[in-house]
């Protein structure tokens, strides 16, 4: 039975993904409204920045999704864990195959609506300063970072995507941080951010 448009809001993602199985078009729609910007996000800063690349990973993401679809099993898994997940290792099979270092001059500006260009400026250089701080950091712990500070998901959530203990997890993002604090100390003040 299909469900209109607007029911699917409160629906689970899960439940979604289910109803997609059961030829449900709509809600394929609202899960991909849902999540297709968090992976591209995730993606672009697991590439360096390379918004293509990131574009691709999405897109081969979201088919996979859609080929377990009819399998899916709720309660097993979350889907936001399972295409994290996917999306990690697209990336990583991505970086490795090219052998390249991430670029780190990539680093998109993020589109901001207010008109103020100096703001608009500083927020561009804030978001290069972050991004290519990130690029530096070594893959495990800028994965574990994006995940958990970016993408806000729970360390439970970011073991379960790295296949790692939930301490691992920790001590990433401990040490993640810690090297983008040092990384970005010196720039305070160029950043905007000397009377924080």
């Amino acid at each position: 039975m299909l469900m209109p448009f607007d029911v699917h809001d409160d629906v689970p993602d899960e439940a979604l993904l289910v109803a997609f199985a059961n030829g449900d078009r709509a809600a394929a729609h609202v899960l991909t409204l849902r999540l297709a910007p968090r992976i591209l996000s995730f993606a672009a800063r697991m590439l360096g920045g390379d918004r293509a690349e990131a574009e691709d990973v999405t897109q081969e993401a979201m088919l996979r999704l859609w080929r377990v679809a009819g399998e899916w099993r709720q309660g097993e898994a979350k889907v936001t864990t399972w295409l994290f997940r996917v999306v990690s290792n697209l990336c990583t099979d991505r970086l490795r195959k090219s052998g390249r270092a991430v670029d780190l001059d990539v680093a998109g500006e993020p589109e901001d609506d207010r008109p103020d260009a100096a703001a608009e400026l500083e927020q561009a250089q804030r978001a290069a300063a972050l991004d290519a701080a990130l690029a530096a950091l070594p893959d495990r712990q800028r994965e574990a970072v994006v995940l958990r500070h970016l993408e806000g998901l729970t360390n439970p959530e970011i073991a379960g995507i790295m296949d790692i203990s939930v301490e691992a997890v920790e001590s990433l993002t401990a040490r993640g941080k810690r090297a983008l604090a040092a990384a970005l100390r010196g720039r305070r003040e160029e950043l905007g951010y000397a009377d924080c």
